[in-house]
């Protein structure tokens, strides 16, 4: 009996007990709140895309058959169009900052090179009648642009616009009344660029977007050549071009999740 009352003595001590040893135990510590990506900081990365572009040139049918047979034959003028379109492969680098708390504005400078190539054929009805081939080209497009978005945490919507510059090619070739011919010009092209795009930051240092640029480089007078005929003429061209690409940033600094 008396060791019956002793062990319900002794529960009953280790019940009032373990309260008080509970409190002496270190608390674990609390998991800290998660914090909202922030686009605060700089990237680079690489871009992938495809490049459509319009081209109006006036007159390569003027350009030879004056070269030729002197200024003034050729009456009338004369637009051809060639649409250039290819891939675009570049890289891009550029610093944001978010404020408010979800607008982020930016700079981000941009270049890519290009294989866009078109070609079309302009009637020289002086020749006999004979055909020249136009072909345009576009080897680089660069551009400098400011940014504004609204950030929904880790995905950012934006719109972009700014200074752009593309480096062209224009070939006009063919024969003229049996003389072959092949005239050059080559140039580079200020315009100015707008569009805007969709970025998502999928780790904390990396984000993949998806962006659409509209380029206008209005129209400008190109200096063409022909150096085995010792020629010397020019055309008139008005373009612009439109281009969808992807990319892949990698952002210094970011602050994640």
């Amino acid at each position: 009996m008396e060791k019956l009352l002793l062990a319900n003595l002794a529960a009953f001590a280790m019940m009032l007990a373990g309260p008080a040893m509970a409190a002496d135990l270190p608390l674990k510590a609390e998991v800290p709140f998660v914090a909202r990506f922030s686009w605060t900081g700089c990237y680079l990365g690489g871009s992938l895309g495809g490049a459509f572009a319009h081209k109006d040139i006036t007159d390569p049918a003027q350009l030879v058959q004056d070269s030729f047979l002197g200024a003034g034959n050729t009456v009338g003028v004369t637009t051809v169009n060639t649409t250039p379109h290819g891939v675009l492969i570049g890289g891009q680098i550029g610093c944001d900052y978010q404020f408010a708390p979800s607008w982020v504005v930016g700079i981000e400078g941009a270049a890519s090179g290009s294989t866009m190539k078109g070609s079309t054929n302009v009637a020289l009805p002086l020749g006999n009648p004979d055909t020249a081939l136009v072909q345009a080209k576009t080897d680089f497009l660069t551009s400098v642009t400011a940014r504004i978005g609204y950030a929904f945490d880790n995905l950012l919507l934006y719109a972009r616009g700014g200074a752009a510059m593309a480096a062209d090619r224009y070939d006009v070739t063919g024969s003229f009344a049996g003389t072959p011919f092949g005239f050059t010009g080559l140039e580079n092209r200020f315009g100015w660029t707008a569009g805007g795009g969709l970025e998502w930051a999928f780790t904390q240092h990396w984000s993949a977007n998806f962006e659409y640029d509209y380029y206008q480089f209005g129209h400008r007078t190109v200096t063409m050549t022909d150096p085995t005929n010792v020629l010397l003429g020019s055309v008139d061209v008005r373009q612009n071009i439109q281009v969808v690409k992807v990319g892949l940033n990698f952002h210094i600094g970011a602050n994640g999740w």
